[in-house]
């Protein structure tokens, strides 16, 4: 239900299934990540005591986002840095993608509706390149478990 995808040992995306569970609280993310994605299941009653965040100087070179399907279904194909189509992946509600490196264009299969989280501030056309797909005829899918 955890998919790490990777393209020649670089690490392009974490996908969440809906259906994934555990106890007490797991990263998926390595501590180095400038986007950080962990999932908590804490029993009634447990406490998180009250806390503010200090102050740290980060360096961030790369949009990360993550994005949580709340409808539909989207499929995201994963791209190389220099733009060559890798491979697919279809997301359905509930799933949690982070992308993390490479390039990805999205299609909605279905009215989607999609929150999205990523780092700020947003620097408009200097936050990424767009490009042509290149797509195949036959789309590559990968383990869709």
């Amino acid at each position: 239900m955890i998919e790490y995808l990777k393209h020649e040992e670089q690490l392009l995306a974490v996908i969440i299934r809906a259906g994934f569970r555990a106890e007490g609280i797991v990263f998926f993310t390595p501590g180095e990540f400038s986007q950080q994605l962990g999932y908590m299941n804490r029993s009634k009653g447990y406490v998180i005591p009250p806390h503010v965040h200090n102050p740290v100087m980060r360096e961030v070179m790369h949009t990360n986002e993550v994005l949580l399907i709340k409808s539909g279904r989207v499929r995201v194909d994963f791209y190389t840095e220099e733009k060559n189509y890798i491979e697919s992946r279809t997301l359905s509600i509930g799933d949690v993608i982070l992308l993390a490196d490479g390039g990805h264009g999205f299609e909605m299969l279905e009215n989607s509706e999609i929150i999205e989280v990523k780092q700020g501030p947003y620097s408009g056309d200097l936050d990424k390149t767009r490009f042509e797909a290149n797509l195949p005829k036959d789309l590559t899918f990968g383990d869709q478990s």
